[in-house]
Order: structure tokens, then sequence, then C-alpha cells
């Protein structure tokens, strides 16, 4: 464990997204037997230079408590923003403020339950051996279009040089926090991590990871969760 880096997972979960009917939130919504973020939460977890989580929740969000807290008693929670950057910027600033000394954030999406033990191990070891730190991103593999204003075909987009974003996001997290007030100072609001170390100049690695570990954002893709889960649970040893 010595020679291990010092990561905090933060995993950002105050968003309002509803796209399962009702009011149930995708992270809350039920995979396996357990909420989503449930699954997020162990996927980063089981790295062990990953020595605690923080999750960054909304001010009235009362079931993270209820479903989740009681199986995971040691995480810390936050209060999140009115973006997914200011979110991540209170978790930052709070886990600083409960350990000075850590090295290194995995930002984690609530709503990506299927990371690989694999992927993960991949990251942190290409992540930290790099100072711009690293993301997980699979290479963009369809033909892209532009389109104009009007929906019709512009132009064929050259694929070869473009990949999919993905999370973990994995940096230095003083840069990181320095990087992303910084952006929102100047009224930006970077959509993931590595757009605030991009916007002062850093380029972040990308670590191809796989295209299992979809992020959900409706009905359909529990199903397609559900199973790639289980095959993560087949291939495991023993």
């Amino acid at each position: 464990m010595s020679g291990l880096p010092k990561i905090h997972a933060l995993i950002p979960a105050a968003g309002r997204s509803v796209r399962f009917g009702g009011t149930t939130l995708k992270q809350y919504a039920h995979l396996v037997g357990v909420p989503v973020i449930s699954h997020s939460i162990e996927a980063v977890s089981r790295h062990p230079a990953v020595q605690s989580v923080t999750v960054a929740l909304a001010p009235d969000d009362g079931i993270f408590d209820e479903l989740v807290k009681p199986h995971w008693p040691d995480i810390q929670t936050v209060h999140g923003g009115d973006s997914r950057a200011r979110t991540v910027m209170n978790g930052l600033q709070a886990i600083l403020d409960l350990d000075p000394a850590c090295e290194w954030v995995l930002v984690h999406d609530a709503a990506r339950p299927c990371l690989a033990q694999a992927d993960l191990a991949r990251l942190v070891e290409q992540g930290t051996a790099d100072p711009r730190g690293a993301i997980l991103a699979v290479p963009v593999r369809d033909t892209l279009k532009q389109a104009d204003g009007q929906q019709h075909i512009e132009r064929t987009v050259d694929r070869s040089t473009l990949w999919a974003a993905q999370t973990p996001q994995l940096f230095r997290i003083v840069d990181l926090a320095t990087h992303l007030q910084a952006a929102l100072d100047e009224g930006t609001v970077p959509t993931d991590e590595a757009a605030a170390m991009e916007q002062a100049g850093s380029h972040p690695r990308l670590v191809e990871g796989c295209s299992t570990n979809i992020k959900i954002t409706g009905a359909g893709d529990l199903a397609m969760a559900e199973f790639s889960l289980q095959q993560q649970a087949v291939k495991q040893p023993g």
C-alpha cells in the first residue's frame, strides 16, 4: 500500500435528470437490486489506491441517506451546486478541507455503474504517471456527420482523432481545483473536468476504456447495464 498513490474518489450526484417516469432520478433507479449509484461507488472503491469516497448531493436529497448510506457508512457527503462544475468544485473543496494531503482525485459519474476493474487499474497506472492526469475514453468508430441548421448533412467529419469521453477522470486534486475555479470565475461552465484542464492549457492523457462503460440516461440503458454487470461477474476470478 505504501507505494500506491493517494486517491480520493468524488461522485457528483446533484443532478435532477428524471428519465424513468414519475420522480425517479437516474442515479437511484434500481439495477440488479440496488440503486445505480451504489454500483458506481463500488466500482471506484475496488482499486486499492482509492482511500475514500465523497458524494456530492443536491441540498434537498433525502434518498441517499435512506437507500445508499447504510451500505457505505464511511462515505462523506457534501452539497452540490447548480451545475456539474460547481458540484465538483464543492466536492473538491470538501476533500481538501478533510484531507489537505490528498494527491489525486478520481471523478466518476453517479450514473455510470459498469466501470470495469481492469479499465480503472489502467487509468490509475497511466494517469498517475502523467502530471497532466488522464481520462477514460473510447475512440469514435461510427461515421460522423455534421448537420446544418435544418438537419441536413453539411459534411462528413474526420473521426480518426476523435474520442468519446467517459469517466472516471483522474487529476492532481490541487490542479483540478485551481483550474476549475478559474473557469467558473471566468463565467464558463466546463461540461467535464478535462475541459477545465484544457481551458488552462493542459492536455490530459486519453486512456482507452470500454464501450460497456455506459452512462445511464434512460430506462433502456438499464437492460444494457444489467447485462454488462452480469458479464463482469462471470469474469471475476473465483
